[in-house]
């Protein structure tokens, strides 16, 4: 009997499991109107909902390949827990991405200080659980947050990551409070540094990825939920030739398939360059797997195994072309 063909687990960096609730609904004209919905729904949650509900996502994430996951998590203390314990029950790595949220959203998102919000992340800690900061946007924090956020994850080697640069009007608003773009804001408050993803950026321009390069930070690129919010797109090949690394995000869970997050991703590099095989598979499949692990400050994950028998492989040559690109993620057989 052959050996099974195993590759090393997909890692999703970013995912909003609550979320998943809204998959199929197409109500709203954009973004902003999108967010409404996903406020109410994020209204509705309790410690008990999340534990059941994030199970489910998370035995789908399994499913699908992803072996660990990046919960960006703004719904309470006690919901990160019951995620941990739906993490544990689904058979998938977690690390909370605890989110700060000084202004905005609901009142269940924010905290009333830095010290606060660095006193839950410390608590989360304290009971084993692996964690990374995560200011929200800098639509929710200001500088004084920023700073002290910034400041403790480095003292500490966390993992910072922040939603950036998604959206124009975020921008625009950054720069009128601001004077500055939202990734000059975080280089200029101590947010910009190898142990920072930033999550979207399909708006970042030129001297924007300059400084995410020189920082030697990290992308976080949701093509499927980009396309759904109807976010734009990441300037893929500008990113990759300064050498920016980057991961992959279920997000808001619309579509749960890490090949088909880097497919689109390739897709995307075609498109605006005119170029086939913009992004080798090698690549591909780091962005996939090491460059999540990267990001999530993880060394260990599991791997998943491909059914070479799955008729979406067959009369493939190499395994790998033919994973990213003609196969769903029904081809991962270890359920």
């Amino acid at each position: 009997m052959a050996e099974p063909f195993r590759l090393p687990g997909f890692v999703d960096a970013h995912c909003h499991a609550f979320q998943r609730a809204l998959r199929g609904r197409t109500g709203g004209s954009d973004f902003w109107s999108w967010r409404e919905q996903m406020l109410s729904v994020a209204a509705q949650q309790t410690p008990e909902s999340v534990r059941r509900e994030y199970a489910l996502v998370y035995r789908e994430l399994r499913a699908a390949g992803y072996t660990a996951v990046g919960e960006f998590h703004y719904l309470g203390f006690e919901e990160a827990l019951a995620a941990v314990d739906a993490a544990e029950e689904a058979g998938i790595r977690i690390v909370i991405l605890l989110a700060a949220y000084a202004r905005g959203g609901l009142d269940r998102f924010r905290q009333d200080s830095p010290d606060a919000y660095l006193h839950q992340v410390e608590e989360l800690r304290a009971r084993g659980i692996r964690v990374g900061v995560a200011p929200h946007s800098v639509r929710a924090c200001p500088p004084g947050w920023l700073e002290r956020i910034g400041l403790y994850a480095a003292d500490e080697l966390l993992p910072l990551h922040v939603h950036v640069d998604e959206q124009p009007r975020e921008i625009e608003e950054c720069l009128a409070e601001h004077g500055l773009r939202p990734i000059e804001l975080l280089e200029r408050t101590g947010c910009l540094t190898e142990r920072t993803t930033v999550v979207h950026a399909t708006h970042a321009n030129g001297d924007e990825l300059d400084l995410l390069a020189k920082a030697g930070a990290r992308v976080c690129a949701c093509p499927t939920t980009e396309a759904n919010l109807g976010d734009g797109f990441l300037p893929v090949e500008r990113v990759c030739t300064r050498g920016i690394g980057v991961c992959i995000g279920s997000d808001s869970n619309v579509r749960i398939d890490p090949l088909e997050e880097l497919r689109e991703l390739e897709g995307i590099a075609r498109r605006q360059s005119g170029r086939r095989n913009v992004l080798s598979v090698e690549t591909l499949l780091c962005y996939g797997a090491d460059e999540g692990a990267g990001a999530l400050g993880l060394e260990a994950w599991d791997d998943v195994v491909v059914d070479l028998d799955h008729p979406s492989l067959r009369g493939v040559e190499d395994v790998f072309e033919g994973l990213i690109s003609g196969c769903s993620a029904d081809v991962f057989s270890d359920v």
